[in-house]
């Protein structure tokens, strides 16, 4: 019988060693338990704002002995992954809301999206207890650029002016709790005037839309790079940024990435055809006789007669499908395009301008630059209604003799024609409006040439032109502002 009692107290111990055995296995040993007491606080708000980045964040602890106190934070109840909030010698650890927003961060924290905290603090061997609550960051790091690359070149060509000239690419949060709207710009290098190529925005990004890219057409990275003061067919040094604002109930912060320099080569813009139409010009409103103006390149100029009253330009010689009027409310959206005009030319109507100084030759030019688009008109001291015009220049038998030129004939309204003339290549003339040189003088617009176009005294250059020894006659509007010359047969 006391053998039997002695293997069923055997039994019952060893199951007794086994309970325990299985505890003690069953027990977290990762968790230390507190021993000093960590005082809940509060941030007076869980959601954090860039305005409260000064306010104090305070933590106070109850702890008899004097030591060194690190200051923790996880993301997880179990502080299995642990960040360092900061340290202190004393019971009170002080930082910033700003400080705090950082780690945050630095810990993985979404902008703008909530997400519970664990603070302890831990001395030595000891920890104190665990407070929590939840919190929500605000960033404060800007996108990073990844493409284009710094160094990348870029050749551009107008073959296909709409095609994909480079996809820029950007790094930024993994996920915010608020739209990011993200603005691409570009400058000349080290310049801080900055040109929009687009913008992106989007909504709540969250791990299934990280996709933060643009794409930006030949066409717009050639205006940009032109704008910005780029030389046709030459390597330009450009910058390039994003910018990501985000707006919440603490108001907006904007965010720029640091800036990633690239090389453009841009190729020439085909800038606009101007025609001149309207009551104040010598077209009047005939869409079929509306002036063409000089072009070179971004410039487009004449010398030509204008009265007070309305007017506009064509880009074509007909009414569609392009007009060109100042660039204010009132006038048709479609019209819309010079964003400065010199002093005498105002607002007309819903569709033209209105020319204001007094009737007489004026200088129009236009700078179609994208970042100009201007419209200056320069009152002359040119003449056009005078009764006499004569041809003078190396065509006569006296080379460049004002007293034997030819004599011009009028068709009125100051419009002259000349008889049929013998021009040589090689030739070079001018027209006068006396048989003498004087204040009458006329000859290519601005510079040596045959462009067809007319300048005043100080304003031309001798109309070169290479006839082959054919006749031609030569007419000459002056009112226009124009010359033509057309081979007999």
């Amino acid at each position: 019988m006391k053998n039997i009692l002695k293997s069923a107290f055997a039994v019952v111990l060893l199951a007794l060693i086994f309970i325990a055995c299985t505890d003690e296995a069953d027990r977290d040993w990762t968790k230390t338990e507190p021993t000093f007491n960590l005082k809940d606080t509060s941030l007076g708000a869980n959601v954090l704002y860039e305005t409260m980045k000064n306010n104090p964040f305070v933590l106070t602890w109850d702890h008899a002995a004097t030591s060194n106190y690190n200051v923790v934070f996880s993301a997880t109840e179990d502080f299995a992954t642990k960040v360092t909030l900061g340290t202190s010698t004393t019971n009170t650890f002080i930082t910033t809301v700003g400080d705090l927003n950082s780690k945050l961060l630095q810990a993985g924290y979404s902008p703008y999206a909530s997400k519970k905290v664990f603070i302890r603090i831990e001395a030595g061997s000891e920890v104190s207890n665990t407070i929590s609550f939840a919190v929500t960051v605000y960033p404060i790091a800007g996108p990073i650029v990844t493409a284009p690359v710094a160094g990348t070149p870029l050749v551009l060509s107008p073959a296909d002016p709409a095609a994909t000239a480079m996809t820029v690419t950007w790094n930024d949060y993994s996920t915010y709790g608020v739209d990011v709207k993200y603005l691409v710009e570009v400058a000349k290098k080290g310049s801080t005037a900055f040109t929009s190529l687009g913008a992106v925005t989007i909504p709540n990004p969250n791990s299934n839309n990280l996709t933060r890219s643009l794409d930006v057409s030949v066409k717009d990275l050639n205006t940009a790079a032109l704008s910005s003061g780029a030389l046709i067919g030459q390597a330009y040094d450009m910058d390039i940024r994003i910018t990501a604002t985000t707006t919440s109930a603490g108001g907006s912060i904007v965010l720029k990435s640091d800036v990633v320099s690239f090389k453009v080569t841009p190729y020439q813009i085909d800038y606009p055809n101007f025609y001149l139409v309207g009551a104040a010009s010598a077209a009047s409103w005939s869409e079929v006789n509306a002036i063409k103006l000089h072009k070179n390149d971004n410039i487009s100029e004449i010398y030509t007669y204008l009265q007070p009253d309305q007017f506009r330009f064509l880009g074509q010689q007909d009414w569609n499908p392009l007009n060109y009027s100042i660039d204010d409310t009132r006038t048709k959206a479609e019209n819309r395009y010079f964003k400065t005009v010199s002093s005498n030319v105002e607002f007309g109507n819903e569709e033209n301008m209105k020319f204001t100084g007094t009737a007489g030759i004026y200088k129009i030019e236009i700078n179609a630059d994208l970042g100009k688009k201007s419209l200056t008109v320069t009152p002359t001291t040119a003449l056009w209604d005078i009764p006499n015009l004569y041809l003078v220049g190396s065509i006569q038998t006296e080379a460049w003799t004002p007293a034997s030129a030819t004599p011009f004939q009028s068709k009125g309204n100051g419009v002259f024609e000349s008889d049929p003339v013998v021009i040589p290549n090689g030739a070079e003339f001018k027209f006068i409006g006396q048989q003498s040189w004087g204040d009458l003088d006329y000859g290519n617009i601005s510079s040596a040439g045959n462009t067809g176009y007319l300048g005043p005294k100080d304003h031309n250059g001798n109309i070169k032109f290479d006839g082959g020894g054919s006749y031609y006659t030569i007419k000459v509007d002056l009112k226009k502002g124009t010359y033509q010359l057309t081979k007999l047969n």
